[in-house]
């Protein structure tokens, strides 16, 4: 009798040519393909296992949670216990009373009065669990609700080119535009200037970071991105090509 062998649990996260299940019981889906007696993973992403049936939920733009990171997220619920939070990530993710304040709130309280559904919120991830749960904590300095503003979404793969070395690129595109930006790990960004027309500004460099991170002379082309828009730019010594290296 043929012998079916799943190699993976649901939630997975695997790459592209691994082993996911074995023999012929087992079906392949999106993101998957048969190799004899094998089915094996097309792409990088998330096992969704429904049945018999094996795919994979693409990881492409999606954010992989890390404990420490500072992020920004979207209350999408409110129920009995916290928050439900969107972190731009394939894992749901809770704010728990007990780490949205330090404040008493007792049982049945209206917990629109600290965060509503549709509010952003800058935040930092204390746990992943074993079951992929993002635990969210709102106790530490910089943490706290957005106030107005615009968000933008960034692949969280081109963070580190917007913040810069030792935060270059920011705190260059923040004293040209005078506008506050925070930005997540998880891609969001959230920019605040006097006027729109900064914040465009900023959006518009934004942009342009994650659409040329790959080149070399990243900092030197978004000085020059800036004057054009006749913005005053001053590269500190430090950031002077630091950006590059990353």
């Amino acid at each position: 009798m043929e012998k079916s062998e799943l190699k993976v649990n649901e939630k997975d996260i695997v790459v592209p040519g691994e082993v996911l299940a074995q023999g012929m019981s087992y079906l392949p889906s999106e993101g998957t393909y048969r190799k004899g007696e094998d089915i094996l993973a097309s792409r990088l992403g998330l096992v969704r296992i429904d049945g018999k049936v094996v795919k994979i939920i693409p990881l492409s733009g999606k954010y992989l949670p890390k404990k420490m990171d500072v992020i920004i997220g979207r209350v999408t619920d409110i129920n009995f216990s916290g928050w439900n939070v969107e972190t731009n990530s394939a894992y749901p993710a809770m704010l728990s009373m007990k780490d949205a304040t330090d404040d008493f709130i007792r049982r049945g309280a209206d917990l629109t009065r600290y965060f509503d559904v549709g509010d952003y919120i800058v935040t930092k991830i204390y746990n992943v669990t074993s079951q992929n749960l993002i635990d969210l904590t709102m106790k530490g300095p910089g943490l706290r609700k957005i106030d107005g503003g615009r968000i933008v979404f960034v692949s969280p793969t081109k963070v580190p080119r917007i913040i810069g070395k030792q935060g270059s690129m920011v705190s260059m595109i923040k004293k040209a535009t005078n506008c506050n930006i925070i930005v997540g790990q998880n891609g969001i960004v959230w920019i605040k200037g006097t006027n729109p027309e900064d914040e465009i500004d900023t959006v518009d460099t934004i942009t342009k970071i994650e659409q040329e991170s790959h080149m070399s002379g990243l900092t030197e082309a978004i000085k020059k991105f800036l004057e054009s828009k006749g913005r005053t730019v001053v590269v500190e010594e430090q950031m002077q090509g630091g950006n590059d290296e990353l």
